[in-house]
Formats: structure tokens, C-alpha cells, sequence
């Protein structure tokens, strides 16, 4: 959690052209922020988390303290693409 850190975060997040960032109230986000766009608030944080606790407990690769844990990003990426497509996609097939 250092400012280096948000401002990669940040380049990362540029082609999305975000309109509001909800974040707690760390020092790095009122540094490097924009003003108009940033909300300090858990109102809209708390169920982004809850929905991070729910993917780690339904993929346990995402825990790096277990035996399924792997190194290769793009393995990653699979798994969580397809959890996230059967979860919440798949009640629109027919």
C-alpha cells in the first residue's frame, strides 16, 4: 500500500475512464485522486469485498496458503473467467 502502488493501479484503470472511486480514508488516495471523483465511504466497498471473500472461498486457488494455489496468471484467469461465467451467467442459458 504505497503510492507507487495506486499510481500503477491507476495507469491500469485509465482506458476504463472511471467516474467514482469509493475508497476508506488511507492518505494515498486523497494524494493522488481526483477531488470530484473520489468518495470516502464503506457503503459501496463492503459488498466489493464480499463478493472478493465469496470468490476465494468458491476457488480455493485464490488463497496462496493451500496446495492449489498456481503461479501461472493466465491459469488465474481462467478459473476465476469461469466461476464468474457459471455464478452469474449461466441461469441465461436455455
Amino acid at each position: 500500500r504505497a503510492d507507487s502502488t495506486l499510481k500503477q493501479l491507476l495507469e491500469r484503470l485509465t482506458p476504463f475512464k472511471l467516474a467514482l472511486y469509493c475508497t476508506d480514508d488511507w492518505g494515498a488516495y486523497e494524494r493522488l485522486l481526483p477531488e470530484d471523483k473520489h468518495l470516502i465511504t464503506k457503503r459501496y466497498t463492503q459488498s466489493i469485498e464480499r463478493q472478493n471473500l465469496n470468490l476465494r472461498i468458491w476457488i480455493k486457488r485464490l488463497a496462496r496458503k493451500t496446495i492449489c494455489f498456481s503461479k501461472s496468471i493466465e491459469i488465474h484467469d481462467k478459473v476465476i473467467g469461469t466461476c464468474i461465467e457459471r455464478r452469474f451467467f449461466n441461469s441465461f442459458k436455455s
